[in-house]
C-alpha cells in the first residue's frame, strides 16, 4: 500500500511539475518595416508550434494570402526560467492605404481575427501621417490604455509610438507582467503597428525581455536597441538612452549605437534624402531637459544624456526629440545648449532656431506622477495629468502636436504648431 501510495504521489508531483501546453497564439502585435508595402507580425506561444503562419487578406470571407516566418526561443533570466517562443512573420506586397483582416498561429491553434491598414505611401495624405506617442506606460494603472484602444481601433493613427518603460516591470514574477503587459497592449498594438525604443525599467537580464519581445526594423542586428525607419516625410530615429547608464553591460555598445547614429544621420541629411524625408525626429527614453522636482539626469545643468546625444542632433539638424522617463507632460521651446531659441516672439514654434523637445511619460503605471518645478527658462508648458501625446506630421512644413488629458476625460490640454520653411542645420543660421 505504501510503495502504491508513493507511486502515486510521484505521478501527481510529475505531472504538476509540467507546464501546460500552450499553443495557442497571444500576445499579438504588429510593427513597421519602412516599407508601406510590409508589415511585421509577431506573437508568443509558451510551446514550440514548429510553424509561424498568417493567414491575410481584404475581407473575412477571402483570407485568401499566407505569409510564414520563424521563431526563437526566450528563456527568461528569472529563477523559474520562465519560456515562450516568440513568432515573427514580415507581411510583404500589400497595398499601401488598404484596410487587411488578419490571424496568426499555426494548425495547433490561431488567434482572433485583427484586421489594420497598410501605412500610405502618399507622403501627404489626407490628415497626415498621424501618431499616438507615449512612454511610461505599466500594466498597473494603465490610464490612458482604455482611450487608446477605441481610438486604435477606430483608425486614428498610422503608428503608435512607446518611448520607453513598459509593464514595471516586464521580468517581474518570473515574466509573467511582461506577458500580461503585452496581453494588454495586443487590445492596440494588433491594430497599429507598435513602435518601441528600450526605458530603464527593461534593463532586467541585460534588457533581454524587451530584446525578444519587440521587433523593430533591424532587429537581426541589434534586437530592436535602436533603428530608422522612414514614414509621411518623415525619418524617425529610436536609440536607446539606457546604454549610456547601464554600463555593466559593457562600453561595446555604446560605441556601436554612436557609430550607427553618426552614419544614419550623414545618411538621412544627404541632400536628396532630406529633401524627400525633410522631417527628423529623434525618440528616446530619457530627455534632455526637464522641469522636474527630482534627481533625474535631465534635471543636471550638463545630464548624460544631453553630453552625449545633444551636439550631435543640433549639428544634423534635428527637428524635433521625443523623450519620456519623467511622469509628466513637458512641452519645451527651442533649445540648444540651455539656450532658448525662438523662432520669434510671436511665433516661436516658425522657423526655430533650434530642436524642440517634448516630454510625454504619462500614459499610467504604478509609480506615482512627478512633481514639477516652477517652469524653467525653456519650459513653454508643463502638466502632471496621465495622458499621451498626438503627433500629426501634415506635410513637410508642419507638424501639429496636441497632449490629451485622460484625467480631464480626453480634453486637449495643450497644442502647437512646429513650421520649418527650411530643414536641416542650415535652419539654425
Amino acid at each position: 500500500m505504501r510503495s502504491v501510495v508513493i507511486c502515486i504521489l510521484g505521478l501527481v508531483s510529475m505531472v504538476t511539475a509540467w507546464d501546460p501546453i500552450w499553443l495557442q497564439p497571444e500576445q499579438v502585435h504588429l510593427s513597421a518595416t519602412g516599407d508601406p508595402t510590409q508589415m511585421m507580425v509577431t506573437w508568443s506561444t509558451f510551446n514550440d508550434t514548429k510553424e509561424s503562419t498568417v493567414e491575410f487578406g481584404f475581407q473575412v470571407e477571402n483570407m485568401t494570402m499566407t505569409a510564414s516566418g520563424s521563431r526563437t526561443k526566450f528563456v527568461d533570466g528569472g529563477t523559474e526560467k520562465h519560456t515562450q517562443y516568440i513568432h515573427r512573420v514580415t507581411l510583404t506586397k500589400l497595398k499601401p492605404g488598404s484596410l487587411y483582416m488578419y490571424r496568426c498561429g499555426s494548425s495547433y491553434g490561431w488567434s482572433t481575427l485583427f484586421y489594420f491598414r497598410a501605412l500610405p505611401s502618399d507622403p501627404t495624405p489626407k490628415g497626415g501621417i498621424r501618431f499616438a506617442v507615449y512612454g511610461d506606460m505599466g500594466n498597473e494603472n494603465a490610464q490612458s490604455l482604455g482611450r487608446l484602444q477605441v481610438e486604435a481601433q477606430d483608425g486614428m493613427y498610422d503608428a503608435i509610438l512607446h518611448v520607453g518603460d513598459f509593464a514595471y516591470d516586464m521580468e517581474v514574477d518570473n515574466a509573467r507582467v511582461g506577458d500580461e503587459f503585452m496581453r494588454q497592449i495586443e487590445t492596440v498594438a494588433a491594430y497599429v503597428p507598435y513602435m518601441t525604443c528600450p526605458g530603464n525599467h527593461e534593463n532586467a537580464y541585460n534588457f533581454s525581455n524587451y530584446k525578444n519581445r519587440f521587433t523593430m526594423p533591424m532587429y537581426e542586428e541589434v534586437e530592436s536597441l535602436w533603428y530608422s525607419w522612414n514614414i509621411g516625410t518623415a525619418h524617425i530615429i529610436s536609440f536607446s538612452t539606457e546604454v549610456n547608464f547601464f554600463l555593466e553591460y559593457g562600453q561595446e555598445v555604446i560605441k556601436n549605437q554612436m557609430a550607427w547614429l553618426q552614419k544614419d544621420l550623414m545618411e538621412a541629411t544627404k541632400p536628396d534624402n532630406r529633401a524627400k524625408y525633410p522631417w527628423i525626429i529623434a525618440m528616446a527614453h530619457r530627455p534632455m531637459y526637464c522641469a522636474n522636482a527630482d534627481w533625474d539626469d535631465c534635471t543636471e545643468l550638463v545630464g548624460i544624456t544631453r553630453k552625449a546625444f545633444e551636439d550631435l542632433f543640433y549639428k544634423y539638424g534635428v527637428d524635433l526629440y521625443i523623450g519620456a522617463h519623467e511622469h509628466s507632460y513637458e512641452r519645451m521651446w527651442p533649445v540648444y545648449d540651455n539656450k532658448v531659441y525662438n523662432g520669434s516672439m510671436d511665433a516661436p514654434y516658425t522657423n526655430p532656431k533650434a530642436p524642440v523637445h517634448i516630454i510625454t511619460g504619462s500614459a499610467g503605471n504604478r509609480e506615482p506622477q512627478s512633481r514639477l518645478l516652477p517652469r524653467k527658462s525653456f519650459t513653454a508648458f508643463q502638466s502632471r495629468d496621465f495622458g499621451y501625446t498626438r503627433f500629426f506630421i501634415l506635410n513637410s512644413t508642419h507638424i501639429h502636436a496636441e497632449q490629451v488629458s485622460d484625467d480631464k476625460g480626453g480634453q486637449i490640454i495643450d497644442k502647437f504648431t512646429l513650421i520649418k520653411d527650411q530643414h536641416g542645420p542650415e535652419a539654425w543660421l
